[in-house]
This record gives structure tokens, C-alpha cells and sequence, in this order.
């Protein structure tokens, strides 16, 4: 008996590698047959950004879900489950969103691609707020063509980066009229900045948290004061609407979406086990709450209160749901717990169209190619 249970895991070992090799293998070909021809497209539509720009970010748009539907593809093979809780968000798919949540690793940003596209119309109006290292991966490229903001860490040049945020949202996120704006106000991963936020904590008194770290206020901050309700703007913004380059009727932000992601037993999914499928399937989850723009203060001071509040609470529930398994605090105006689809023939249609628009971009650069050699 001892030598068939030594033999089931030699081979369930085996077994897993090679799904792991096979699956990695899988994700850089896909790699290599949708980024570069998102890219191609995107040059050869530059007259159409010259002359048509709502035009031209409307395909943009289209293009750039398409790609992110790549990466929920990964999370869905390898059978890792979204499960949605909380607020029913069905009502503002279509309203302009500061989406702030908690960030433990690598996988965070996977496991919200994979959960927005499977909602209409939010990947294609999305801009992402991320660390500037990010611009030097192989996403980066299409991040910086969609217009996404990288935003740069550190204490040296936060004031120039917070100022640089500002810039982007008054040129890329209203012109383009995006409509959710995804923040991680923790600024980096749970396992990296624990320590150094207990610190903090204690020696400014304030809650020292465990499952989550204390957010950082100053690009919320930079948000409201740029596209928070209009009576509480500074003058000098008001101008916005009144533009001739701008199309868009109301720039501000209307809700503030909040999640607090929970991964099974506080262990996170990161992006290589993502990749390689190598954790068992397991269930990841959402929980949302919603809250009206206008009930979040302005003044830094209430609004640092106000951000802390939220994160003391994702620790209370972070605290229940790895104890029990379940989030603490639901009522009666939350929905039931809801499981995120995916549509696989959907995912079969788009590799097919970037394989075939691979194959007609290597096709041009070819005949090109032989028109000199």
C-alpha cells in the first residue's frame, strides 16, 4: 500500500508539472500572438486617433477588453472561481467609479480583470492607477496605449507624481470619458508593507492591522479635488466641462466601489500560480460595498479618517472569513453570494482573431520587407 501511494504521488507530481510547463508555454505563446498585433492595429489606426479620436478610443476600447480577456482566461482554466458578495454594483456599470481595494499580491489585478470581464462596458472604460514598474513589463505597452497612469512610489517624488495624476485625469480620463478608475490605496502588497505599517501605526496611534496595511490618503485626495462633486472643487476646475475638445457633460465621480478581496485561508493567488495552474482550484472572494461620491469628506484630515475607517472594517471582515469562512456584517439590502462566468466560446472567437490577425500583420511586414530585400 505504502509503495502505490509513493507511486500516485511520483505521478500526480509529474503530472502537475507538466500541466505547469504546458500551461506556461501556452501563456507566453499567447503572449506573443496578442500584444504585438494590439499594438500593430493601434498604428495602423493612428489616422483615424488624428482625425476621429472618439472613434479611434472606442476601438481602443474594444481592443484592449479583448486583450484583458486573454488574462481572465488563465485565471478561469486553471479553475480558480471569483464569487462576488456585497452591494449589488449592477447599477452603476455605466457611472463614473473610484474603485479603491485591498492588495496582498501579484494576483489582485488577474482576479479583477477576470471579474470585470464578464460585466459589459467596464474593461473597455476602465483606466488602471499602478506602480511605474509596471510600465516596464510586458503589459506595459498596452497600458501606456490605453492610457492607463503609472504611479510612482516613494516618499522623494510623491508630491511630483500626485501632480503628474492630477495632469493625466484633467488630459486622458475625462476626454476619453472613462468611467471606472481602479486604486490600491495601500500602495504596494500586504506581505511587503505589514511591517513597516505597524510601525507607522504605532507610532502615530493608529490601528495596527494585520490583513490589511494602512492605505495612503494622497492620490484619493488628488482625485476629489480634481473630479469630486463640482460644489466642492476648487474654481480654477471648472472650466472642464466648457472645453471644446471635451464631449463629456459631467466628469465627476459618483461612487466610491470598495472591495475587500479575500483569497482562501489568507494564502493569495499570485501571478506565477496563475500561470501555471499549480495551486488546486479554489474560490476567491468579493465582497462590495458602495458608497455616493458626496458622502466622502474633502478635507485631508476627515478624508485619511474616513479611508481608515474602510480598511479597519476590510480587517474585521478579513478576520471573519478566515476564521469561518464567510464575511461578517451582511444584511438584508446585500445580495446572495454570486459566481462569476465566463463565456468560453467567446474566449475561442478571440484567439482565433488574434491568431488570424497575427498572421496578416507577419503577412504585411513580410511583403514589406521583400519590397527592400
Amino acid at each position: 500500500l505504502f509503495r502505490v501511494c509513493t507511486s500516485y504521488r511520483i505521478i500526480s507530481n509529474i503530472v502537475t508539472l507538466l500541466k505547469c510547463v504546458v500551461r506556461t508555454a501556452f501563456v507566453i505563446v499567447n503572449n506573443v500572438y496578442c500584444i504585438p498585433t494590439y499594438v500593430v492595429w493601434m498604428m495602423l489606426l493612428f489616422p483615424v486617433k488624428i482625425y476621429q479620436p472618439q472613434v479611434y478610443w472606442r476601438i481602443e476600447g474594444l481592443f484592449f477588453h479583448w486583450l484583458l480577456a486573454m488574462v481572465s482566461m488563465w485565471t478561469w482554466s486553471a479553475g480558480y472561481d471569483i464569487i462576488e458578495q456585497g452591494d449589488d454594483i449592477q447599477k452603476i456599470i455605466s457611472e463614473k467609479t473610484l474603485v479603491i481595494a485591498n492588495h496582498q499580491s501579484t494576483g489582485d489585478v488577474p482576479i479583477l480583470m477576470t471579474t470585470f470581464n464578464a460585466k459589459p462596458n467596464v474593461l473597455p472604460n476602465l483606466m488602471w492607477i499602478m506602480d511605474r514598474v509596471f510600465k516596464f513589463t510586458n503589459f506595459g505597452i498596452v497600458s501606456i496605449l490605453h492610457q492607463d497612469f503609472f504611479i510612482i512610489s516613494g516618499r522623494k517624488r510623491r508630491e511630483e507624481s500626485l501632480k503628474q495624476l492630477q495632469k493625466h485625469l484633467k488630459d486622458s480620463y475625462i476626454p476619453r470619458d472613462r468611467k471606472w478608475m481602479v486604486l490600491f490605496p495601500e500602495g504596494g502588497f500586504l506581505c511587503k508593507r505589514r511591517e513597516t505599517s505597524q510601525k507607522y501605526a504605532k507610532k502615530n496611534n493608529l490601528p495596527i492591522l494585520e490583513n490589511v496595511t494602512l492605505p495612503r490618503v494622497g492620490a484619493m485626495q488628488m482625485i476629489f479635488d480634481t473630479l469630486g462633486p463640482a460644489e466642492n472643487r476648487n474654481a480654477e476646475d471648472q472650466h472642464l466641462n466648457s472645453r471644446p475638445s471635451l464631449a463629456v457633460v459631467n466628469p465627476e465621480i459618483s461612487w466610491i466601489l470598495d472591495i475587500t478581496i479575500a483569497y482562501p485561508q489568507g494564502k493569495p493567488l499570485d501571478l506565477p500560480t496563475i500561470i501555471t495552474g499549480s495551486r488546486p482550484p479554489c474560490e476567491t472572494v468579493l465582497f462590495y460595498r458602495l458608497f455616493p461620491s458626496s458622502v466622502v469628506p474633502r478635507e485631508p484630515e476627515q478624508l485619511s479618517r474616513w479611508l481608515y475607517d474602510r480598511w479597519v472594517e476590510k480587517e474585521v471582515l478579513l478576520e471573519h472569513f478566515y476564521k469561518h469562512g464567510s464575511f461578517l456584517g451582511t444584511n438584508g439590502s446585500n445580495r446572495g453570494s454570486t459566481k462569476v462566468h465566463q463565456d468560453p466560446l467567446r474566449f475561442l472567437v478571440l484567439h482565433l482573431f488574434f491568431i488570424t490577425s497575427s498572421y496578416i500583420h507577419y503577412s504585411m511586414l513580410t511583403y514589406v520587407l521583400s519590397c527592400f530585400w
